[in-house]
């Protein structure tokens, strides 16, 4: 549709120094619902002049005191923004699944609360957070944590909101101003954050927001000399860009990047638990999750059992209109990337596999003209094929068949990343004997995505640089300081 066949396209602005500005260029891009195909919005295409405006703001704000804000005051305005999230739950999870595709049940229940819990734990993480004291003979050490100054945030499109305020809160709690370049997908909650926090009387220039393409206004928010730190959530590829650009630099770095997530099913397990579980890792939010389940190794003796429990629920997932309570499915967030899942499935019956599912569904209109595609299981495919080594980010996942735990362990180690696993067994000792041997940075065991955010948050290999949630995030988004103090009156 183009943007004169509607009438209910609404025009975003940067949000820069406590004000909502057009871009300096003028220039603006289409947001598409990924549901009906229809634009909704146009947003800003920042570049350079736009992040060096949004950069000059937040060091402005750190020069007029947010740097020397008490810790209360830095909570107290998360507590205000956790509040005013809350507040308009209904309106930004109708935003969030306009946006995305996802049902508005799922955002409703997960998106916005979550981004509520964020700015409200790190209320209270920063509230307790302590720093270390070391005692020598005649002296003694303690550790000031210190803001960074001005951080650059960059998020993705699969959970907008969630994601921006998970690396904004500790940010700001810590002291550093913000600039955010949220995904130009999924734009729409990133402007209500921006409209809260002038509603919330935050200071101008400690939360900014620029629009834009990831190469324009991304890259240049990663190569500004005043950028102290970069956040970055997305793809594997994506993050290698902004490591080379960022390292030159000598700026702190937090990488949260790709999965391709193993399921570890046994055959002691709890077999309804495990189906239901592997369900839910596989296809929550489209597949477009990057801690998903997509590769499920489940032990012989019961694999077949298993593939034919599996296929049985996908095929009663119901694919369909975001806003219907009933939906399990929306759509996935645009056409292409529709396109590039479809590809991979293509890839899969080349290399032999058989494909249960992943059609597109016959909808409707308008959500005809929307990126639906039916969830998929894949089974007969050779582990080291394209389709079971790299990261889709769609709703299809592989299933394989393993004899013993050794094979277990060695398919779940197989490929390139190593962001999360879970495994499902009755056996405690198995639990921890093979937790400890995946090469990943998170396992759940009997669960899926059970989350305390007080963990360590983050991947191996290459998924990611770093840790997030708790005291990783207080301590990435502020820099040590060590201060010695004599005691006694001796020479050092």
């Amino acid at each position: 549709m183009s943007l004169a066949a509607s009438r209910d396209i609404r025009t975003l602005a940067h949000f820069i120094a406590g004000r909502f500005v057009p871009p300096v260029a003028g220039t603006y891009v289409e947001d598409v619902a990924p549901a009906t195909g229809a634009v909704i919005a146009r947003l800003p295409r920042g570049d350079a002049a736009d992040v060096g405006a949004a950069v000059e703001a937040a060091r402005g704000a750190i020069d007029h005191g947010w740097r020397r804000s008490s810790t209360a005051e830095r909570a107290e305005l998360c507590e205000a923004i956790a509040a005013r999230i809350e507040h308009r739950l209904d309106e930004l999870a109708a935003l969030e699944s306009h946006d995305t595709g996802k049902p508005l049940a799922l955002a409703r229940r997960v998106d916005i609360p979550r981004a509520v819990a964020n700015f409200r734990f790190f209320a209270g993480a920063v509230r307790h957070h302590a720093t270390e004291m070391h005692e020598m003979q005649g002296a003694i050490n303690y550790t000031l944590r210190r803001p960074l100054g001005v951080v650059g945030l960059i998020t993705p499109w699969n959970l907008p909101l969630y994601l921006l305020t998970w690396k904004c809160a500790p940010a700001l709690a810590m002291g550093n101003s913000v600039v955010a370049k949220p995904s130009e997908l999924t734009p729409l909650t990133a402007a209500a954050l921006a409209e809260i926090f002038l509603e919330a009387g935050a200071p101008a220039g400690v939360f900014n927001l620029v629009h834009g393409l990831g190469a324009e206004a991304g890259a240049a928010l990663v190569e500004h000399a005043d950028v102290a730190a970069v956040s970055f959530t997305g793809g594997t590829a994506t993050g290698a860009r902004v490591a080379a650009a960022a390292a030159p630099l000598f700026k702190k770095l937090s990488l949260e990047l790709g999965g391709k997530n193993p399921t570890l099913v046994f055959a002691d397990c709890d077999f309804e638990a495990a189906v239901e579980g592997s369900l839910l890792a596989g296809f929550l939010n489209q597949g477009q999750v990057c801690l998903c389940g997509s590769r499920i190794l489940v032990e012989r003796a019961i694999h077949d059992r298993f593939v034919d429990a599996l296929v049985e629920r996908v095929r009663a997932m119901r694919v369909g209109d975001p806003a219907d309570e009933a939906t399990c499915l929306g759509a996935l967030v645009g056409l292409e990337h529709r396109d590039k899942v479809e590809r991979y499935l293509q890839l899969a019956r080349d290399d032999g596999g058989q494909v249960h599912g992943g059609a597109r569904p016959d909808l409707p209109p308008p959500f005809d003209r929307g990126a639906f595609l039916q969830p998929a299981v894949v089974t007969g495919l050779p582990h080291s094929c394209r389709f079971v080594q790299e990261e889709i980010f769609g709703p299809v996942v592989s299933v394989h068949p393993f004899d013993d735990e050794e094979e277990a362990v060695t398919l779940a180690n197989d490929v390139r990343y190593g962001l999360s696993a879970s495994l499902w067994t009755r056996d405690l000792e198995r639990a921890h004997r093979v937790s400890a041997r995946l090469e990943t940075g998170m396992v759940w065991v009997n669960t899926w995505l059970l989350r305390d955010l007080r963990v360590p948050f983050g991947g191996a290999k290459q998924s990611g640089v770093g840790r997030e949630g708790g005291r990783w995030s207080l301590e990435f988004f502020s820099e040590a300081r060590n201060v010695c103090i004599q005691l006694e009156n001796k020479k050092p």
